[in-house]
């Protein structure tokens, strides 16, 4: 009886974990989504996140506690101001209208670099969970459907937002990121 209490004590708290990490994919979705997006792109950037969400506490699981605690800090900051930047390029294009070109969320690129921004924490907490024994699989595989679909969802719902939002989708989405790029630097 007490092993099916650590068992479900165990899913329980990896599946709370994979919900909180999932939630800044959501958000930086619901940003992004408000510039307007095409289904095929949800899709593409949902599995993209998705995949991050499990390369990255991976990494984290292996490169230990040591290098985690060292770049933790370092990399939250990283992350921060790249939002910074995409939230204030989404408002300033969307200010000054056809003059400025606005960041392409369709390139390869840019999907990496909004995905390595919402799974950086990932890598911390596989940082922390390679300290107890876990079920590598199934903490893994949870980050990244959990991260997948919530990045999928904040797509969609922003998408569906800023056709109600017209011109001002785009600097709604910027405010967003940006928001959360002085979030994770605080």
């Amino acid at each position: 009886m007490e092993t099916g209490i650590a068992i479900w004590g165990e899913l329980i708290t990896i599946l709370v974990m994979a919900v909180a990490l999932g939630f800044d994919a959501f958000s930086l979705g619901l940003g992004i989504g408000m510039k307007g997006i095409r289904v095929r792109e949800i899709i593409k950037i949902g599995a993209v996140v998705a995949i991050f969400h499990i390369l990255m506490p991976l990494a984290g699981l292996y490169m230990g506690r040591y290098l985690g605690a060292l770049l933790g800090n370092v990399a939250t900051l990283a992350a921060g101001g790249l939002l910074l930047l995409l939230g204030g390029h989404m408002i300033y294009s969307s200010l000054r209208g056809d003059a400025v070109q606005s960041i392409n969320y369709r390139s390869s690129w840019a999907i990496v670099l909004f995905s390595l921004s919402v799974s950086i924490d990932s890598f911390s907490v596989g940082v922390s969970l390679g300290m107890f024994p876990i079920n590598l699989w199934l903490t893994i595989l949870s980050f990244g459907l959990c991260g997948g679909i919530m990045s999928i969802l904040g797509l969609m719902l922003g998408s569906q937002v800023s056709h109600r939002l017209s011109e001002y989708g785009e600097a709604f989405g910027g405010v967003i990121l940006f928001t959360f790029g002085v979030l994770f630097i605080l």
